[in-house]
């Protein structure tokens, strides 16, 4: 079975143009996250000391991509570790993948929509 991967065209010159797929978009997003302090893991487990053993493509676990308007949508499941306020703790995620995917793709972020899936009992602020 094919997967379903979209492009993004982020660049287009005389020499040709650059592209980025939603996957690269999550990726990004995923991992920008799990660096905000209060994010245990991304929903699915994947937690930041098994980042670098599992490899970077399971940081689009619990991250999609939608298009709205010409513009990029994240929608994201985190696991946040108790003791943490979900507010604040949604808002530093919201303003850091927000800002993270824009730097890098030059991609307009229209919104970053957060479920928390879990609080993690297991870690403490």
């Amino acid at each position: 079975m094919a997967e379903d991967r979209r492009s993004f065209k982020i660049r287009e010159s005389e020499t040709g143009h650059v592209q980025v797929t939603d996957e690269v978009i999550a990726i990004i997003a995923g991992l920008s996250a799990t660096e905000v302090d209060g994010v245990a893991s991304m929903a699915g487990n994947i937690t930041k000391d098994i980042i670098s053993r599992l490899g970077m493509k399971n940081l689009s676990r619990g991250v999609r991509i939608e298009t709205q308007d010409n513009a990029v949508v994240v929608l994201m499941a985190l696991n946040i570790a108790y003791g943490y306020s979900l507010p604040e703790v949604s808002a530093a995620v919201q303003r850091k993948v927000k800002t993270a995917v824009e730097n890098m793709t030059g991609l307009e972020v229209a919104a970053v929509n957060i479920r928390i899936a879990d609080v993690d009992m297991k870690t403490e602020k």
